[in-house]
């Protein structure tokens, strides 16, 4: 799962943030979404955030000419982004702000939002840039500190990401954003109960009327069980995330890991399917040619990993791109290693989290290079997490380098998880309690 995919920004407080203001203004007509009046659509039938555009629209009709009725646009539009997954929101919600700034030029609410885009686009340097000049001006901004911590830990800079989120507690104790960033940190630093815990909170906390909000937390919390092996758990947390938001595509994301751990991979690609039709991106097709593959429906697999390829290698220039995804391809589908270590050295040139070392440190051990490998594996392991998936890469790179007591050590850390990626890690211990695995 893409994390970044998964932004810390709770809408909520940008809400908030905008509906304080008392100066809506009147948006030009390209900015206005598709199928989004109320007279079509009665209120009942609105998401939050389609909700959210349906009032923008009314408060610009009432006082045009002001900046902040843009602003309150692009919030809607980019929670919009959130809901559905379409990417195409964020490019709306760019042109809102760019109006809102020609009307009143350096305005403190379009910078924030300016850089809750930059975070929403996956543009994590320029956000963090962007991020420390508003902290400079407002150094008691809640929710800035927010946007520094979700860059930093996107980029891997995970202590002056605790800084941040530390900071965030201790000017508004328990305010939500600062626990879903928190339970984050403490999930990347190994305390995924704790996180858990912190989500649970921040789920209480969120009013009723949010439900999409609520549905995202709810998806946090069932990631959470999953990794930890908790399947069960999960799944009810994910059918309560569906029934408040049917169709949600981060959670049948991951209903569909819990299907294929059940082996019941037609339900996973019935899933997987249903989540790319809603956003046909790179990322979420990579995962659908994976279940058609376990699923045994081989010619369908292909199709689908060679579209992938296409459309992943189309967006490889940007920075919100599949480029994770495309290294695991070339080095575990495609078996073409050195495009695998091109895309991750690529990726690597402007980002160090511990998900892009991990792909980083699986391109070099494809290609033979495995004491570099182990030396990028152990640098995400040291943050803390613990990741199935993580601990038998790093368990087969050690076995490869001769280590046979630390490959060992990995793939039983990895097996004990029972999540996603324990099974492997389990079968490469029989076979090497079997004598049947060679380095």
């Amino acid at each position: 799962m893409k994390r970044i995919l998964v932004l810390l920004v709770l809408m909520t407080m940008m809400v908030g943030l905008i509906a304080a203001q008392n100066n809506p203004a009147t948006a030009s007509a390209n900015l206005s979404p598709v199928n989004l009046s109320s007279a079509e659509r009665s209120s009942a039938d609105l998401s939050p955030a389609e909700r959210s555009l349906a009032a923008a629209r009314q408060a610009i009709e009432k006082k045009p000419g002001s900046y902040s009725g843009y602003n309150q646009l692009a919030i809607a539009l980019s929670r919009r982004a959130r809901e559905t997954s379409d990417i195409n929101f964020y490019a709306q919600a760019e042109d809102a702000l760019k109006k809102s700034l020609e009307l009143a030029p350096e305005n403190l609410e379009a910078e924030k939002i300016h850089v809750w885009l930059l975070l929403g686009r996956h543009e994590f340097p320029s956000a963090l840039e962007a991020a420390k000049a508003v902290n400079k001006s407002v150094p008691d901004d809640v929710l800035v500190y927010g946007f520094l911590v979700d860059a930093n830990a996107e980029l891997g800079n995970y202590k002056d990401a605790e800084t941040a989120a530390q900071w965030m507690l201790d000017l508004r104790p328990g305010n939500l954003p600062g626990l879903t960033r928190a339970a984050y940190l403490r999930e990347l630093f190994g305390d995924v109960d704790g996180a858990y815990d912190l989500m649970d909170m921040a789920l209480q906390a969120t009013p009723p009327t949010e439900a999409e909000d609520k549905a995202w937390i709810l998806n946090q919390m069932a990631h959470l069980r999953l990794i930890s092996g908790r399947p069960e758990e999960a799944e009810n947390l994910l059918d309560q995330a569906l029934a408040k938001f049917p169709g949600y595509h981060y959670a049948l994301a991951n209903l569909a890991k819990i299907r294929i751990e059940q082996k019941r991979y037609a339900e996973a690609v019935d899933l997987l399917r249903q989540r790319y039709q809603a956003g046909a991106h790179a990322e979420n097709l990579y995962d659908l040619a994976e279940a058609l593959e376990l699923a045994g429906r081989t010619a369908e697999a292909q199709k689908a990993f060679a579209e992938f390829e296409t459309k992943s290698l189309a967006e490889s220039v940007r920075k919100d791109n599949s480029d994770r995804e495309l290294i695991f391809y070339y080095a575990d589908h495609a078996h073409e290693p050195a495009k695998a270590l091109d895309i991750a050295r690529q990726e690597l040139a402007w980002r160090h989290d511990v998900y892009t070392l991990d792909a980083y440190a699986w391109a070099l051990h494809v290609n033979g290079q495995d004491g570099e490998a182990r030396k990028q594996i152990e640098t995400a392991l040291a943050v803390g997490i613990r990741d199935a998936k993580m601990f038998r890469h790093a368990g087969e790179i050690a076995l490869q380098l001769g280590d046979r007591a630390a490959g060992e050590k990995y793939m039983r850390q990895a097996a004990e998880l029972r999540a996603p990626g324990s099974a492997q890690a389990e079968a490469l211990l029989q076979n090497l309690s079997a004598g049947t695995q060679t380095p």
